[in-house]
């Protein structure tokens, strides 16, 4: 028919502006074509170029692709496809962290890709979405949220032989995260962590904690730095922790003098 005649051309112009580099003439292409396709009620075609058209436009307007990629997870999700439909999710979300740097709209699709991917028992890859929205809620002091997830995180690797290892990380992040709210939530959570796990006893992470937590109490800012500087010596502290541990030196006492 006229219209697959229409589809096919569309698609050889967008390729063709793929290799000239034109991403958003290739966006504008792949999209016509996938509008044709929902003509001919061709509804996995029109996703796949929805996907194609998105993947062009990151290069040019990345709001664009976000649109595309949702009209995508539309057909994909009403299709019953819901793994692909989080894989795009994660796409919209690395856009938003990376390019439009909207921090709650990523982790809104974060937590839409978990969700599907739990609905199809696909549980590691719903852990890894999850722990990325703990890693920004725990940015954004929305301590609660990040603590709920890395001690279901925490509690379902501890079951599992392969991931145990990376338990005590998460419980040490939970731990953290009860320490920004208070102190004392911080104790009581790593007594509960010590019993539901007593591996936990013995990581230097969970003498870390213990450590800044008598620093804390004595308000001693010093026995805080160097606990930190000891464990940074053996492994390096990213990002994240920094942030956190700095978040909670500054509760100490005394903190404000030595600003001025």
């Amino acid at each position: 028919s006229r219209i697959e005649e229409a589809c096919d051309i569309y698609t050889r112009a967008a390729n063709m502006f793929k290799m000239a580099k034109n991403w958003s003439a290739a966006g504008n292409a792949f999209c016509q074509a996938a509008q044709l396709h929902l003509q001919l009620q061709s509804k996995h075609d029109a996703a796949t170029n929805f996907v194609d058209a998105g993947n062009a436009f990151k290069k040019a307007d990345p709001q664009e692709a976000i649109n595309c990629l949702i009209r995508a997870i539309e057909i994909y999700t009403d299709m019953g496809r819901f793994t692909i439909a989080a894989k795009h999710h994660i796409s919209i979300a690395e856009i938003y962290e990376t390019e439009l740097v909207d921090i709650e709209k990523a982790i809104a699709h974060y937590e839409q890709a978990a969700d599907y991917y739990k609905g199809e028992e696909s549980n590691s890859s719903a852990n890894k979405c999850l722990l990325k929205v703990a890693t920004y809620a725990a940015q954004l002091e929305q301590y609660q949220k990040a603590v709920e997830i890395y001690e279901q995180v925490g509690t379902s690797a501890m079951d599992s032989p392969l991931l145990k290892y990376s338990a005590k990380e998460y419980f040490f992040k939970a731990a953290l995260c009860h320490f920004c709210i208070d102190m004392l939530n911080a104790k009581l959570a790593v007594q509960k962590y010590e019993e539901m796990f007593p591996a936990f006893t013995d990581s230097r992470e969970c003498k870390l904690v213990k450590k800044l937590l008598d620093a804390h109490e004595e308000q001693n800012i010093d026995g805080y730095t160097d606990a930190v500087k000891e464990y940074d010596s053996i492994s390096r502290l990213d990002q994240w922790l920094t942030t956190m541990l700095l978040r909670i030196k500054k509760t100490i006492q005394g903190e404000e003098e030595d600003l001025r």
